[in-house]
């Protein structure tokens, strides 16, 4: 037994491995955001070209995922939220945070993806990272401002393009 890497707190073989074996479908976007999370994780790369959307798979590169996949080491999946996805429904969102670190650098990538369901079987359709918000411990500097390092020149003389 072993906890399934979407942080579901269940265990692979009765959460996500029966999705990436083939066994079940997903039955919403958000299990199959999750498989696709743990798909990346478990390098089955397989799945998650069979799981994305026929329609845009041709935007799907397996050599890159599978590079991708194999050089993260994979933190942690977060669903933020989802929307849709019912049983009623052709279409969902879901936003999620997958945490990662890639050649020592840690990543947080915030992801609002759709997703398409097609008789009884969703797919993946696209993503769009979400933009990260920059605050600023200080007002920002204006171009014709006053450098703040104190030289005397207008910023974009000075520090600007540094």
């Amino acid at each position: 037994m072993s906890d399934c890497p979407c942080n579901s707190a269940r265990d692979y073989d009765e959460c996500c491995g029966p999705l990436i074996r083939g066994d079940r479908k997903a039955s919403s976007p958000v299990e199959l955001m999750r498989s696709r999370y743990s798909a990346f994780v478990r390098v089955e790369i397989d799945y998650l070209g069979s799981s994305h959307d026929p329609v845009t798979r041709h935007e799907f590169d397996p050599d890159q995922a599978r590079a991708w996949a194999s050089d993260a080491d994979w933190r942690g999946f977060e669903l933020v939220r989802s929307e849709g996805g019912g049983t009623d429904d052709t279409t969902g969102e879901v936003e999620f945070i997958a945490h990662y670190t890639l050649k020592g650098v840690d990543v947080d990538h915030h992801e609002i993806s759709e997703f398409r369901r097609d008789g009884d079987t969703w797919y993946f359709r696209d993503g769009n990272e979400v933009p990260v918000t920059v605050r600023r411990d200080s007002p920002k500097v204006a171009r014709n401002g006053p450098c703040p390092c104190g030289s005397g020149k207008k910023y974009k003389k000075c520090c600007m393009n540094k």
